[in-house]
């Protein structure tokens, strides 16, 4: 097989990541670029150009570059690169991003869920690696989820499978408000906004999920138990996906697993709690192994016909 090399991009509403990967996953000529694509103010044609532009440049400087992949924080339909909706844009629909890209740029471009993404970057280089189905979590700013079946991912019927971070896991009462307008969300409880939420709430000090974690592990109650917390929740939700889709290795990635000594435990413990027996014991949680590329070498992985 050649040593092909792909431009990937793992977009964000604020920033984008680009880098240069190669067939075998090596990374190079990585950048960090702020850019605002969110809100009600960013048409189609603003996110065309802004995302073309970007690429041009690197195009220019890097002129083996062979194809593009990029992860993008939206619903797509299937493999055809379409934009179906995206939480960040939501007045976009329906928006052919891989072809108009494609055609800006004069090379293929393959586009595809930013959680996805990082499940097939986990799948082919990580901690997936020579699994045939693999459930992956990302834990950020929200709670997000791929799924590789049958060594190939799953979109679902219209773009929107492993919609994990709104699998429910609380039904009491007093369950929290998750973004997107439901109670007692994973999301809710699991993500970095949440524990910054919770936090402020609980002391009145604004704080990172960095500086949260660093409290618990100076022997802070609170801290301790909201990342507790967030175990428990996860533990449901990852059981309640077993039970449906009988996938035995769970991989997790995102800012939010520098807590994993704390977290680690805690999903586990929960996850053993709400499995049915024929799976207990069955289902390995591990933390991702690509550090913060997955997402990255997941868009690059777009590109190939192993994926």
């Amino acid at each position: 097989m050649s040593n092909e090399v792909t431009l990937a991009a793992d977009i964000g509403g604020t920033h984008i990541r680009a880098a240069m990967v190669d067939s075998l996953g090596n990374i190079s000529h990585e950048q960090r670029i702020e850019a605002h694509l969110s809100g009600n103010n960013c048409s189609e044609a603003d996110l065309i150009h802004t995302l073309s532009t970007l690429f041009q440049g690197m195009l220019e400087q890097h002129p083996e570059i062979q194809a593009i992949g990029m992860g993008f924080p939206g619903f797509f339909i299937g493999n055809t690169g379409i934009l179906a909706a995206s939480p960040n844009l939501p007045q976009l629909h329906d928006v052919p991003l891989a072809s108009q890209l494609s055609q800006h740029l004069s090379l293929p471009v393959m586009v595809q869920n930013d959680a996805l993404c990082a499940a097939m970057g986990e799948y082919r280089f990580g901690a997936g690696k020579g699994q045939s189905n693999l459930l992956h979590i990302t834990l950020g700013t929200g709670v997000g989820g791929g799924l590789i079946l049958n060594n190939m991912p799953y979109t679902g019927e219209g773009g929107m499978a492993m919609e994990f971070g709104h699998l429910r896991t609380s039904y009491s009462d007093n369950s929290r408000l998750c973004g997107c307008g439901g109670y007692g969300c994973v999301e809710a409880y699991a993500s970095a906004t949440a524990l910054i939420s919770q936090y402020f709430e609980h002391t009145g000090t604004s704080s990172t999920p960095r500086d949260i974690y660093a409290l618990a592990c100076q022997g802070d109650i609170f801290p301790k138990q909201l990342f507790e917390q967030a175990g428990k929740h996860l533990g449901r939700a990852i059981a309640e996906a077993v039970k449906l889709l009988d996938v035995r290795t769970i991989t997790i990635s995102g800012g939010l697993i520098g807590a994993w000594p704390i977290l680690e435990p805690a999903i586990k413990a929960s996850l053993d709690t709400n499995l049915i027996p024929p799976l207990k014991g069955k289902v390995n949680v591990l933390a991702s192994s690509l550090q913060d590329h997955a997402g990255l070498l997941g868009a690059a992985a777009l590109t190939s016909l192993e994926v």
